[in-house]
């Protein structure tokens, strides 16, 4: 159990010293993810940036994810679940449209206007407060990827274990602090788990670009 974000920051920092793990950068996904990001980058003594994506829902269940999208339109899609569903092509590009423009949005306002990062050829560690099913980080680290890093690393306090196993597969590494037996949701594991908003996120990467 991690008192709140801030605390499961350091202590998933703690744990990426043990591992020796070396980075020359560190994305936060938005919001919860950037006060673990902020201990991270912190420990590591390297840049605190970000990286958008949005949950693609499925018809009638916004909840239930069937993908993801980042700022840029990359695509990560959860083809089992998508067929088992029958959800048509129409319907996934519509909605990937849609949610990469809100993800366009939050990625400018938080960035300030500043130009895009370049991660080509760099050591990328993405965070966030926990992953459950994963879509948004797949779809990070699928973008990450593509965007020619030389590696890439996972690292979150808590994970499913499912979720887990996948990420090993997609990850050059993976570090998470607690991979419970018995998982229910992100937020189980933290005493304090309160909405971060837009304005105490973005003071975050503040921190490092003043």
């Amino acid at each position: 159990m991690f008192r709140n974000r801030t605390e499961a920051g350091e202590r998933l920092a703690e744990r990426i010293r043990e591992e020796s793990v070396e980075a020359d950068l560190v994305l936060a996904i938005p919001r919860g993810g950037l006060p673990i990001g902020r201990a991270v980058a912190d420990e590591l003594g390297v840049p605190l940036d970000v990286v958008v994506a949005r949950k693609i829902g499925a018809p009638g269940y916004p909840e239930l994810g069937i993908g993801a999208v980042t700022s840029d339109g990359t695509l990560w899609l959860n083809d089992d679940l998508i067929a088992d569903l029958g959800v048509g092509d129409s319907y996934v590009d519509r909605v990937r449209d849609e949610e990469a423009a809100v993800a366009r949005e939050k990625f400018d306002r938080y960035r300030g206007g500043r130009p895009a990062y370049d991660v080509s050829g760099k050591r990328v560690i993405v965070v966030d407060d926990g992953v459950a099913t994963g879509g948004t980080m797949f779809a990070c680290l699928k973008w990450v990827t593509e965007a020619g890093a030389e590696r890439v690393i996972v690292a979150v306090p808590v994970s499913a274990p499912d979720t887990y196993e996948e990420l090993t597969a997609e990850a050059d590494d993976v570090v998470c602090v607690d991979v419970p037996q018995y998982f229910t949701a992100v937020g189980a594991f933290y005493r304090d788990f309160g909405q971060v908003s837009d304005t105490e996120a973005i003071s975050y990467l503040d921190a490092v670009e003043e």
